[in-house]
């Protein structure tokens, strides 16, 4: 399935020899500018069309908002799962922005291009090689108008679209840094297959895991890793385990992160059978695999009335969705312990959030991460007032068990929290 018809960008990407090791091992070289470098973009966010094998071909593009074309950026593809659309992967499906390519966009901050191709017929077959083809033609198409660093362009994708990631590292190991493949296997074909590239794999025990080890293992020859057999969970657990293999060339690891679930791509630890981009570990190991950064580690606090003196509580201990909010004696337990990512207030898993339309006296509850303006709040001088309604959280009481509520802002000293 190679595609003999190499444009230049390939060319250049090619002749990138000088190899230096990252914190994640990968081996990066000194970068090669892109026609884009110092040109004026004509490329817009959103959805373009190009030809690609006679055929019209589309795939979304994400730009960082501060976009400067005098510095090479990372470029990211983020292939759809069977059945699946662009559209998912640049939005995040049902989790939202939080989730957008596959999470990775936010941890980002504006430092990666990304791409979400669509497949023909909600698929990636590559028959012919035509959706390799089009990959270099989306490449040499950006490439030409912005400015990226052709030492860091990876792909990644969920089962079909994982596929297509592995026919990539198949078919164009002197493009493609890196790939990880979640739930994946060489159903978009391996033309090739012969040479190191750095390679994650991330697969449900109860999902074929043989298939997943035998693609894991084809890099782990290829890398000149030491194979090994490496640790996986037990079923039950509801946890997964990552391995860094040792003795691989140099800039070319091999990663395997298994876990207690089935075919699924947001997988979350502690939880059986849950299925959420927003709560799942996966995007974090990616990201430190791609770029060498573990994302900041938010800080834990509780939050404690003024007037109460008492700490923001889900009533219980519960994790389900719509559970309460209340106040109660402040302890250390993690139905009192908060992060802030962003605008959003997490604890349990889940995120502190208004309902939707909410009206003065509703009461506050926790829920499934969706990055809706009803789960982002404003933190101000002791105030924590709700994005969507523009409502504060009060509390109704100083007794253990009080009600914690949005309500209309008055500036008492039931509205303000201290972090504790």
């Amino acid at each position: 399935m190679r595609h003999s018809g190499k444009p230049r960008w390939w060319l250049i990407a090619a002749a990138v020899v000088a190899l230096v090791v990252s914190s994640a091992g990968l081996a990066t070289a000194d970068t090669r500018t892109t026609p884009g470098c110092g040109k004026a973009p004509t490329l817009r966010n959103g959805k373009l069309t190009i030809q690609s094998g006679g055929k019209n071909r589309q795939f979304i593009l994400s730009i960082p908002d501060n976009y400067d074309n005098n510095r090479q950026y990372r470029l990211i593809f983020g292939f759809h799962w069977y059945g699946g659309t662009a559209e998912q992967v640049a939005g995040g499906g049902s989790d939202g922005d939080v989730y957008a390519h596959y999470g990775l966009r936010r941890l980002a901050n504006n430092s990666t291009i990304f791409v979400a191709p669509q497949g023909l017929n909600n698929g990636w077959a590559n028959s012919g090689g035509e959706d390799v083809r089009f990959v270099d033609d989306m490449i040499s198409r950006i490439s030409g108008d912005l400015c990226v660093d052709t030492t860091q362009v990876f792909a990644l994708g969920f089962s079909y679209g994982a596929g297509m990631s592995v026919a990539l590292a198949c078919a164009r190991p002197t493009v493609f840094r890196a790939i990880v493949s979640i739930a994946g296997g060489e159903i978009s074909g391996c033309a090739g297959g012969t040479t190191p590239v750095a390679f994650m794999g991330i697969h449900g025990i109860s999902d074929n895991i043989g298939g997943g080890r035998a693609l894991r293992d084809r890099w782990v020859r290829n890398n000149g890793c030491t194979p090994q057999n490496p640790p996986e969970p037990a079923r039950g657990s509801n946890t997964h385990i990552t391995t860094y293999y040792s003795g691989c060339k140099t800039g070319y690891p091999v990663v395997w992160a298994p876990f207690d679930g089935g075919h699924q791509q947001g997988p979350v630890d502690g939880c059986a059978g849950c299925e959420s981009g927003a709560r799942s570990w996966v995007k974090t190991e990616v990201w430190k695999f791609f770029t060498g950064e573990s994302p900041p580690t938010p800080t834990t606090f509780r939050l404690r009335g003024e007037a109460s003196g008492r700490c923001l509580d889900v009533n219980g201990a519960s994790t389900a969705n719509g559970t309460v909010m209340i106040t109660w004696d402040c302890h250390s337990n993690a139905n009192q312990q908060f992060t802030q990512n962003g605008q959003t207030l997490q604890v349990t898993g889940k995120c502190l959030e208004a309902p939707a339309n909410a009206g003065s006296g509703t009461q506050a509850r926790i829920w499934d991460c969706n990055g809706g303006a009803n789960q982002n709040w404003n933190v101000t001088n002791g105030t924590i007032t709700n994005v969507q309604t523009g409502l504060c959280l009060t509390s109704s009481g100083n007794n253990n068990g009080a009600a914690v509520t949005v309500s209309a802002c008055q500036g008492g000293t039931n509205q303000r929290w201290a972090k504790a």
